[in-house]
């Protein structure tokens, strides 16, 4: 294996001040986006102080609650709704403008998008019943997407936040795609984040030892040189600067998620990518493929939706 240890970091390396994982502008070469994760489980609380970062909270496991104050006086309580695991459909999610601080009390774990910005703007609740999903690709490239804070659904500055469900054997961020050069109309600049999460595929069965894992993939670009190859599990971080990244390849019976934070330096708000030129082709098989009928997954019952378990447990 040989990738840079700089831009992938295995559950528990981030772990600071109480969350499971931050990352921000503290890491060398890293400054327009930021990921907290924690777990409130157990009567934990955990504090964003007011900060000029505006942020997305997203429950990734339970219920929620939200207490909040801006930067213009204003304050109040937010319950996001969650869901069982991030394999059950999309859960409430609430965006907190620059200078907004708030306490997070709740169920379960949870995931805090940031992004520098210097626009206050409104909180905003999105239902998850109000998110839009979309079934993306085809075939073996099929997933499911959640663009709860993509231009089109969320009004903010600079933070675009998505995820992304892969059944099991299915490849996402596929073909490989950059963004790290301003090209108006084609391309813009924009960091990303991926948190993942890895389980037992949705209605299969299988031993307490089973390891679920994924793979994913950058390689460097005019940009500059990166490279990571990596399983990745639940918890796993993986920064991307600069290059191409993808594929996210869940592998046989495990599906895999994950969240991505973006945000970048140009004065528009917008995802625009250039795929490697060596696979764009495969877009155009897509049209002669169905998409994968076990999505969307949506919240299931109990004898067959995600258990929520600690990384150790191997789901």
């Amino acid at each position: 294996m040989n990738d840079d240890p700089r831009w992938f970091f295995p559950h528990g390396d981030l772990a600071r001040d109480g969350w499971q994982a931050v990352a921000d502008d503290r890491l060398d070469g890293w400054q327009h986006t930021g990921l907290r994760v924690g777990d409130l489980a157990g009567g934990v609380e955990l504090r964003l102080p007011p900060r000029q970062v505006e942020c997305m909270v997203v429950p990734l496991s339970g219920d929620v609650v939200v207490e909040w104050s801006d930067a213009r006086g204003g304050s109040g309580t937010v319950e996001l709704a969650g869901r069982a695991s991030v394999f059950d459909g999309p859960a409430d999610v609430v965006y907190l403008g620059v200078q907004t601080g708030a306490r997070l009390t709740g169920t379960g774990r949870v995931a805090v998008a940031e992004a520098p910005a210097d626009q206050v703007l409104d909180l905003q609740v999105l239902r998850r019943d109000e998110v839009p999903v979309e079934i993306r690709g085809a075939g073996r490239s099929t997933r499911q997407v959640h663009n709860f804070g993509t231009p089109e659904g969320l009004h903010a500055q600079k933070l675009i936040v998505c995820e992304v469900v892969t059944p099991a054997e299915n490849w996402s961020s596929y073909p490989p795609h950059k963004h790290d050069e301003q090209v108006p109309g084609a391309e813009s600049r924009l960091e990303e984040i991926y948190l993942f999460e890895s389980a037992v595929s949705r209605g299969l069965e299988a031993p307490d030892g089973a390891d679920p894992f994924g793979m994913f993939a950058t390689y460097g670009s005019s940009a500059g040189e990166i490279a990571i190859d990596r399983r990745v599990r639940t918890g796993d971080v993986a920064l991307v600067p600069f290059g191409y990244h993808g594929p996210a390849v869940a592998a046989p019976g495990y599906d895999l998620w994950y969240l991505n934070v973006m945000a970048g330096p140009d004065p528009e708000r917008v995802w625009a990518i250039t795929d490697d030129p060596a696979h764009a082709w495969v877009r155009s098989t897509w049209g002669a493929q169905q998409p994968d009928p076990r999505l969307p997954y949506r919240p299931a019952d109990t004898t067959t939706s995600h258990p929520t378990a600690p990384r150790g447990a191997r789901r």
